[in-house]
C-alpha cells in the first residue's frame, strides 16, 4: 500500500493547521517527529497530550474540524471512544493525542528516538 502523495508545502501547511488546532485547545507537550527518512509509515508524527479523556477527544475533534475545513479528511481514526489515545491517520502525517498516563506508557518519542524533532519548524 502506498501513501497518498502531497507536495511538501501542503504537508507542512496541514501540520501547521494541526498545531494551531491543538494549541487552541491547550494541548500539552506538542512534539513533531519527522519520519520521512526512517520510515514509510508517514512523513510526520504529531504527538500531544490532554489533561483528561474529554480534552483528548476535544483536541482530536478540533484537528478533524480544522482540516475538514481545508477539505482534508482522516483516512482512519482510532481510539476516540476511550479518549486515552486518539490516532488520526491522514496518510502523510499521523496525529497522536494522548492522555498523560497513556503517553508515558507508550513513549512514542522514545520508540522513534531516531526521528528528528522538528517541532520548532511548525510552532511559533
Amino acid at each position: 500500500m502506498t501513501k497518498p502523495t502531497s507536495s511538501p508545502p501542503d504537508i507542512a501547511a496541514r501540520c501547521r493547521e494541526v498545531v494551531a488546532a491543538a494549541e487552541d485547545l491547550k494541548a500539552k507537550r506538542l512534539r513533531i517527529l519527522e519520519l520521512s527518512e526512517i520510515s514509510s509509515l508517514a512523513d510526520y508524527f504529531l504527538v500531544c497530550s490532554g489533561n483528561s479523556e474529554r480534552q483528548v477527544q476535544a483536541i482530536a475533534d478540533a484537528v478533524l474540524q480544522r482540516l475538514r475545513a481545508e477539505h482534508v479528511r482522516a483516512h482512519h481514526v482510532e481510539g476516540y471512544q476511550s479518549g486515552r489515545w486518539v490516532l488520526l491517520d491522514f496518510g502523510d502525517f499521523v496525529v497522536h493525542v494522548f492522555d498523560e498516563e497513556t503517553r508515558s506508557f507508550y513513549a512514542l518519542e522514545k520508540l522513534w528516538a531516531d526521528a528528528p524533532d522538528v517541532t520548532h519548524e511548525f510552532t511559533q
